[in-house]
């Protein structure tokens, strides 16, 4: 049985992404803003979970915080088990390496790497199989073969996006995390990039989580959630908007 089969058959109902009561508070003079506010959500292996809300609502802070790249004011929250508030900045980073992978609005591309380069930035702590053939395997996937050497300023937006997803996955990650991944695209190149995600996602059984205000993309994922007054509040598939 392949990873991937192995991954889908795995599905069930054990969360590897828990929080309960999650908020985040950030102090402006004598002001406390609260963000998130005693926010819950589990996450189960192989599920695909869009979060939904308009600029400022809090999205990116709250995927952050999931990612274990940011920590919380109050709250509890699970990464595969671990809770992520009782690690440190490195233990964060041990938990996620290999097993989450991230796509965001910006790319986070390193400017002096090739898209070669770039993909491999995740295997560098990997000693099995042939990284770099592994990485190349992974720029073709995403239309890319021909692109190895170029630095990301030789690289449309959405070809800078493709090496950004073939980077999310060629880890084999459990859990991807997408941060607005079609925000600086224009709205064909976004199509292109999510078909492609989704693909991939599907073909290598891993979790999706993903935060948007594209209704469009959100309508592609198993659920939806919105993100509103600092709490995430269930849709029906008939309330996302087409």
């Amino acid at each position: 049985m392949s990873n991937s089969q192995a991954r889908e058959s795995s599905v069930s109902s054990v969360p590897i992404l828990q929080a309960r009561g999650l908020s985040k508070h950030v102090d402006s003079g004598e002001r406390r803003l609260t963000i998130l506010d005693r926010l819950d959500i589990g996450v189960t292996a192989g599920e695909s979970v869009a979060i939904l809300g308009s600029s400022g609502s809090g999205k990116s802070t709250l995927l952050g915080l999931l990612a274990g790249l940011d920590v919380p004011s109050a709250g509890s929250l699970e990464l595969f088990g671990e809770s992520l508030p009782a690690l440190d900045e490195d233990g964060r980073a041990r938990l996620r390496a290999g097993r989450v992978g991230f796509v965001f609005q910006n790319f986070q591309l390193l400017p002096t790497l090739t898209a070669l380069e770039n993909v491999l930035l995740p295997l560098e702590l990997a000693s099995d199989g042939d990284p770099a053939a592994r990485g190349r395997e992974w720029l073709q996937r995403v239309g890319l073969g021909e692109r190895l050497d170029h630095l990301p300023k030789q690289l449309s937006g959405g070809e800078q996006q493709r090496v950004a997803v073939a980077r999310a996955f060629v880890t084999r990650p459990e859990l991807v995390f997408a941060d607005e991944p079609t925000g600086n695209l224009d709205r064909e190149t976004g199509r292109t990039v999510i078909d492609l995600l989704f693909t991939l996602n599907r073909e290598a059984g891993t979790t999706l989580v993903l935060v948007t205000h594209d209704h469009h993309l959100a309508r592609r994922c198993g659920r939806c959630l919105r993100l509103d007054a600092g709490r995430l509040v269930a849709l029906d598939r008939d309330e996302v908007e087409a």
